[in-house]
């Protein structure tokens, strides 16, 4: 270690150590804790004070801990003795032990204190009635837990009968205590392995340590017994291991148990085959297995052929997103998770009329036919492989080769079955068909897959079908909201597509689905529910987004009644529905503005008026959420120059700037600021500043920065008092936005090598009132001594004042402290102790004489 490094660690020591007032207080809470007559502690509380000797066992030796503070090993005697001690303090006395003894030193000290036989051995809780309580047993699961950290410990409980305990507790009632203990016999498992082995082990020499045989033992013998739950225990300890141990002894551990492992893919009395499916993903992408050839990847192909495709289809995604995999086993978790798609074509007509999506000689459709013909498992069944191919399109790189245009066929085939748009020629169609009607569950995740597929290239099939059916659900009065809203999203995705699309490149079929798609946008906007109207307009800015460079898209959508309608619904009675018309409005101006030349427009949409209109919403909306997207559309016609829109932009950004000062909602406030700080940069920008404008100016500009146009600019628009005021918001993430613009000014006005550090507030020009500006900001008072006046105000229009703030105030300072967590004093250890004692209470506070 470095000498740095040595510094780094005895000054984070340093900070977590023990200060005297903890220390004074920690015999008073340690006593009050072990008072059966003090009302039990809060849990949370408890949890903290663990943590705290948590932190404290890393800053000094555990031992040394533990001598200095005698209390601590007198709570857990005090504890001991009582006869019914409360089942939050034996657990907290339990876990508290625990991280005690992973030290090695402190646990032989309360090895001879007979302290850890009496909490973890058979005279401890084990054979109490406390046991009966889940909160003791995950206590006593957690303590060994946190101990098992060396050789002494694992040896006390493999031979104090402590490991027997863990056994029994994976079939714990309490699902939390089960899964802690199977957790914790695979700390020990992998620890007893590789702190104890000095060779390599082989699958002809498994010389296994102690502890280790007898975990071992225990889950072959499980595994080999009649007990089911046994048996799924035991699988679902091998799949924990295989996840989080990929070390070359799991190979010779599998060795031993593979064959029986193998009989229950063919045993359906078993009835643990989506743990087996489990199991086999853990090992596939682990290196130990995943590199090898022969047995174990011929049992993943036969779990895929023999599970049921609802029980296979988490083990074949899970294959099928593997980069290293045999080529056969690709092929196998293909078939299983396209065979539904693959049934969906053949069923919906007879013979074949496009390719499948598998060949024929490589799968049996029976069973999946069955499913699907099935009321019961119809949906479920195609839910679920939806969802697995939704999730493998999402990849950014595919490990395996789709048959997107088969994929798209199989979907539109869903969705029409969905809506009775299609009547099947065979029997089994119209049975999928009569399950799937109306069936909101496998619309929408169908039209998510839809969604998703339109980024893939290769889907050559005639768009004007997909069109019509998602039209159709567009238009259709039984389309759910939900539906609704997931069609408007598969749509915009298709649309946006759409002049890329090689197989459809004629203009005017582009503009007539355009125009159809503006029609059934237009009754929706003016649908009686706002979760409709909501959507419409979410789904109409995202359209203008994508395609608002397209010809045929502007043409179209300025000479329909989109427009108009959008700009009614900024008066929608509901705020959410408004709080979207003002964003899909915002985006409207980007077309109208670059169209104002066609006489269209003139008769429907004016820009000017959408300011005013925005601008009002901004400063009288009653609701939040419009006004929130009102600062933040002004912001994006900022960032995007969309300058020409607003006739002066200084008086603009000011009036802007104004309004969300005054706002009570923070967000508002935070929007005006990052408004700010677009035009801080634009401004620079424009005044030819060549380089980023976070980086200082150069010494040519600083010299004459005093009277620089940029400053005057700034302070008319007054973004100074917005800033400084901002400086002391009751609302945090305000407050530090504004600092981190501060800070970029400064840097632009100041080259770093000549920035005047004036910290000592005596040697300033009282005229300016600097002075006072910097202690008022330390006060974090600042806005209520403006407006009450202190005859000290500083003129935050006065270019000189500000550039001497900037280069003055402490900015850094200020910047540390808005960085901290709010509750960083009332989560310091000393108010921990203060609350737990104010908690229990004082006995003698409370007793009274009752005679």
């Amino acid at each position: 270690m470095s000498s740095l490094e040595a510094w780094f660690v005895a000054r984070a020591r340093r900070r977590l150590a023990m200060t005297r007032e903890c220390r004074l207080l920690l015999p008073r809470v340690c006593a009050a804790l072990a008072d059966p007559r003090q009302p039990g502690s809060d849990d949370t509380c408890l949890e903290k004070l663990l943590d705290w000797f948590g932190d404290l066992s890393e800053a000094e030796p555990t031992l040394k801990l533990v001598q200095d503070n005698p209390c601590v090993p007198e709570l857990i005697t005090s504890v001991l003795a009582l006869p019914e001690p409360s089942p939050s303090i034996l657990s907290f006395t339990l876990r508290l032990a625990g991280l005690l003894a992973a030290s090695e030193n402190c646990f032989q000290h309360l090895q001879q204190e007979k302290l850890l036989v009496r909490l973890f051995g058979e005279d401890g809780p084990l054979n109490s009635a406390m046991w009966e309580d889940a909160s003791v047993r995950s206590g006593w699961v957690e303590g060994v837990r946190r101990m098992m950290h060396h050789q002494p410990a694992l040896h006390f409980l493999c031979s104090g009968g402590g490991i027997d305990v863990i056994f029994t507790l994976q079939g714990d009632p309490s699902l939390f205590v089960a899964s802690a203990a199977s957790r914790l016999l695979v700390h020990m498992l992998t620890f007893s392995v590789e702190s104890e082995m000095t060779k390599p082990l082989s699958a002809k020499d498994c010389d296994w340590p102690v502890c280790a045989q007898m975990i071992i033992k225990h889950i072959e013998d499980s595994l080999q017994s009649s007990s089911v739950s046994r048996i799924k225990q035991s699988l679902k300890l091998l799949t924990s291991l295989f996840g989080s141990c990929r070390a070359p002894w799991t190979e010779v551990l599998w060795l031993g148990v593979a064959k029986q492992v193998e009989s229950f893919v063919t045993e359906e009395s078993v009835q643990a085959q989506h743990m087996l499916a489990d199991l086999l993903l853990n090992m596939a992408r682990s290196p130990v297995f995943c590199d090898t050839e022969g047995s174990f990847w011929a049992l993943v192909t036969s779990a895929l052929e023999r599970l049921t495709p609802v029980q296979a289809g988490s083990l074949a995604v899970g294959i099928l997103r593997l980069h290293e995999c045999p080529q056969d086993v690709r092929i196998q978790a293909l078939t299983v998770l396209l065979q539904p798609m693959d049934c969906i074509l053949r069923a919906a007509s007879q013979p074949l009329e496009y390719a499948g999506l598998l060949d024929e000689s490589v799968t049996d459709p029976a069973t999946v036919e069955s499913l699907l013909s099935s009321k019961s498992s119809c949906a479920g069944l195609l839910c679920q492989t939806l969802g697995h191919l939704e999730e493998l399109l999402s990849l950014i790189r595919l490990p395996v080769d789709l048959p997107y245009t088969s994929l798209l066929r199989s979907l539109m085939t869903i969705l029409q079955f969905c809506n009775g748009l299609l009547i099947p020629a065979s029997p089994l169609g119209s049975k999928i068909s009569q399950i799937l009607i109306g069936c909101f569950r496998v619309q929408r995740s169908a039209l998510d897959v839809l969604a998703v597929l339109s980024e893939r290239k290769g889907c050559d099939t005639p768009v004007e079908s997909l069109f019509d059916i998602l039209l159709a659900y567009l238009e259709s009065p039984n389309t759910s909201h939900t539906v609704l809203k997931k069609s408007f999203q598969a749509t915009s995705k298709w649309l946006v597509c759409l002049p890329e699309m090689s197989c459809f490149n004629s203009q005017w079929q582009t503009k007539k689905i355009l125009q159809d798609v503006f029609l059934v946008l237009q009754k929706r906007l003016c649908s009686p529910s706002w979760e409709v109207r909501d959507s419409s307009l979410e789904f109409l800015t995202i359209l203008i987004k994508g395609l608002r460079d397209q010809d045929e898209f502007r043409q179209t959508l300025l000479s329909s009644e989109v427009p108009r309608l959008t700009e009614d619904l900024l008066e929608d009675p509901e705020s959410y529905v408004r709080a979207s018309a003002v964003t899909a409005a915002g985006h409207l101006t980007f077309i109208t503005y670059f169209a104002s030349e066609s006489p269209v427009i003139g008769n429907q949409y004016n820009k000017e008026n959408t300011v005013e209109k925005l601008q009002e919403i901004l400063s009288t909306d009653p609701e939040s959420f419009p006004r929130r997207a009102a600062i933040s559309i002004f912001t994006r016609w900022l960032r995007q120059s969309h300058t020409g829109l607003l006739q002066n932009t200084e008086q603009f950004v000011s009036r802007a700037i104004q309004i969300a000062e005054s706002d009570l909602d923070w967000e508002v406030r935070l929007g005006g600021l990052e408004l700010v700080e677009v035009f801080f940069v634009q401004t620079l920008c424009r005044l030819g500043r060549p380089k980023c404008p976070y980086a200082p100016f150069s010494p040519e500009f600083t010299s004459s920065v005093r009277q620089n146009e940029s400053l005057q600019i700034f302070c008319r628009v007054k973004l100074f008092g917005f800033l400084f005021c901002s400086l002391c918001d009751c609302d945090r993430p305000v407050g530090q936005k504004a600092c981190d613009i501060l800070l970029a000014l400064r840097s632009s006005f100041y080259p770093s090598n000549a920035l005047k550090d004036f910290h000592e507030t005596e040697d300033l020009p009282t005229e300016h009132g600097i002075a006072w500006l910097q202690r008022t900001l330390r006060q974090g008072s600042l806005a209520q001594n403006i407006l009450t006046g202190s005859g000290n105000e500083v003129d935050f229009q006065d270019p000189e004042s500000m550039l001497l703030a900037l280069g003055t105030i402490n900015l850094e300072e200020l910047h540390d402290d808005l960085n901290k967590s709010s509750d960083h004093v009332e989560k310091s250890p000393q108010s921990l102790l203060q609350d737990i004692l104010a908690t229990v209470g004082t006995v003698e506070e409370n007793e009274a004489d009752c005679y």
